[in-house]
């Protein structure tokens, strides 16, 4: 019975390993950094474009319930978020909520 348990216990070892390390090494290194800098700045554009990527992949690209949507449905879904998020000062739950909203109200209607 043990001995069937080690590779569970390597692999939960090596996977914190391989994973905390670079945690451990972006809070020291993030500690540094000056936030206005534009090293900042360039972190923030990429992680911004790296959520901007996913967010349009499952538009354009879906997988699973949202697959059987048509497009304008997923496109109108998140331009009513975005207009929600901007005209009430910028509220990202708020605009989260009208995005679900609108697209399962939209999935409703069609029968999907």
């Amino acid at each position: 019975m043990a001995d069937a348990l080690w590779p569970y216990v390597f692999i939960v070892v090596a996977g914190w390993l391989a994973t905390d390390i670079w945690r451990w090494l972006g809070v020291v290194a993030g500690n540094r950094i000056d936030e206005n800098s534009e090293t900042m700045n360039w972190v923030r554009a990429v992680a911004t474009a790296l959520v901007a990527a996913v967010i349009a992949k499952l538009i354009v690209y879906p997988t699973g319930e949202l697959e059987g949507s048509p497009i304008w449905l997923r496109v109108g879904a998140v331009a009513a978020g975005a207009a929600a998020f901007f005209g009430f000062r910028r509220h990202q739950l708020l605009g989260i909520v009208v995005a679900i909203g609108t697209l399962a109200a939209g999935l409703y209607v069609l029968g999907t």
